[in-house]
């Protein structure tokens, strides 16, 4: 009886499954996955809590955490975080939303570091070309902690576009996630506490956290105009610097 003769290192099945990992496959996958996120939240529409509210029966404990993994999901799918931080305060008061709001924003982070490093990362790194590119880039893998940390201060790069920036580059988990952590504090604790008094707009809460939204946009916009300046103007061209070579009859004074 003929033994089975085996299987070939290019079969078919091998070539398959080295296309279906391949870094644009890959790239593929997390388009699709981010754009059905994208439907799925202009379908049930998120941003409608502010207005009905929490349902009756999610109450306590379980509804703050309830809403803190919600939080995450909706970010990682482009859910901008002032209706979510917003939301939460008016929903929770300040010192739960605030808990469920950065607990969110540390999940949703980590929801899209993930995805993007691990689905775009190897297909994105090639196209990472031009000044600002590899600006960018190189900030973000030399100086993790202290870039993205500034990032998180000043609210002027969007959530998921940060996010994603950063899982292409070479930075690592525990970087971000901390320094997004420290630095979303005190953009998160304007809104929720906006939303907790949002039925008293004459408070001083409301209008100290009122005037920290808007001057922390303001400075956000003065830092990106003087950093956007600052990656045109031109690079200092150095001279190469002479050879200190001996001429032809000095060497050969020298010889003698």
């Amino acid at each position: 009886m003929l033994a089975p003769v085996p299987r070939p290192p290019g079969s078919l099945a091998v070539r398959c499954s080295r296309a279906l990992l391949s870094p644009r496959s890959r790239l593929s996958m997390l388009a699709l996955l981010l754009l059905s996120a994208a439907a799925l939240v202009v379908l049930y529409e998120p941003q409608r809590l502010l207005a009905s509210g929490w349902p009756p029966q999610t109450s306590g404990a379980g509804a703050v955490l309830l809403f803190g993994l919600a939080y995450g999901v909706c970010t990682a799918a482009f859910v901008p975080r002032p209706v979510l931080n917003l939301a939460a305060g008016a929903l929770f008061g300040s010192a739960a939303g605030l808990t469920a709001a950065l607990a969110g924003t540390v999940l949703g982070a980590g929801i899209a570091f993930t995805l993007g490093r691990l689905l775009g990362q190897d297909a994105l790194r090639p196209m990472v070309r031009g000044r600002w590119l590899t600006a960018a880039d190189g900030q973000l893998s030399r100086h993790g902690f202290r870039s993205m940390l500034a990032i998180r201060l000043f609210p002027g790069v969007p959530f998921a576009a940060a996010n994603y920036c950063a899982a292409v580059s070479r930075m690592g988990y525990v970087p971000f996630l901390v320094a997004t952590g420290l630095g979303s504090v005190p953009n998160t604790a304007a809104y929720v506490v906006a939303g907790a008094q949002a039925g008293e707009p004459g408070s001083p809460a409301f209008l100290f956290s009122a005037g920290f939204i808007v001057l922390s946009g303001v400075a956000a916009a003065v830092v990106a105009w003087r950093k956007r300046h600052g990656l045109r103007a031109p690079a200092p061209v150095t001279a190469p610097e002479p050879e200190s070579e001996l001429e032809p009859e000095t060497a050969v004074g020298a010889a003698r």
